[in-house]
């Protein structure tokens, strides 16, 4: 087995380039340049050849291929915040470390929550659509009216990261916040987002 100067990271889909360019300073890393997803068979030879893993969600890495793993994975480093595509039960036993990336997301999705509530409310998907197509024939008094948003109550099924994150940005709409969690928040936490609790659904 050859000496490497600097860990091989296999990489199995194309990242971020300040990630790439990070780890090509740092490590030996093998990119996916086209972002093509790797088949079941280039995930097995990337288990037997890295010193890291970095797969993505989308990524299956199940106990059979974690028998794959050549003696020199040590890491697998999944770049998201799930490992429900990871058996770390297996990769426990054969010693290699899993990791991941909690709350790097909880922003960028409460972002893409609010957007899409604002997009129904306000029909923009239809309007943008008419637009496109030239039927848009001009203003009307009730044309593409949609819902206003101020005062309407929103509905929050799990109050983690994500959940107030979205609370925040509701609150700026005058949203009122009503929500059901497995245990009731903190009482500061709901005096912060002005967040009601129920019990049950």
């Amino acid at each position: 087995m050859p000496d490497r100067k600097r860990p091989l990271v296999i990489v199995t889909r194309n990242l971020p380039d300040a990630i790439e360019t990070r780890m090509m300073e740092l490590f030996e890393p093998r990119l996916n340049i086209d972002d093509e997803p790797m088949t079941r068979d280039q995930l097995a030879q990337a288990m037997r050849e890295a010193d890291v893993l970095v797969p993505t969600v989308t990524d299956r890495i199940d106990a059979e291929l974690i028998a794959e793993a050549g003696p020199r994975l040590k890491l697998i480093a999944s770049f998201g915040t799930g490992v429900d595509h990871i058996d770390l039960a297996a990769a426990k036993a054969r010693g290699i470390a899993v990791t991941n990336t909690p709350g790097v997301l909880t922003e960028d999705t409460a972002d893409m929550t609010m957007a899409l509530i604002l997009a129904v409310a306000r029909r923009l998907v239809e309007g943008e659509s008419l637009v496109r197509s030239g039927k848009w024939t001009g203003w009307s008094p009730t044309g593409m009216l949609g819902h206003r948003l101020y005062g309407k109550r929103l509905g929050i099924i799990g109050m983690g990261r994500i959940g107030r994150a979205v609370a925040r940005r509701a609150r700026g709409f005058g949203l009122s916040i009503h929500y059901h969690n497995r245990r009731r928040v903190a009482e500061e936490v709901e005096a912060e987002l002005e967040a009601t609790y129920w019990e049950s659904l």
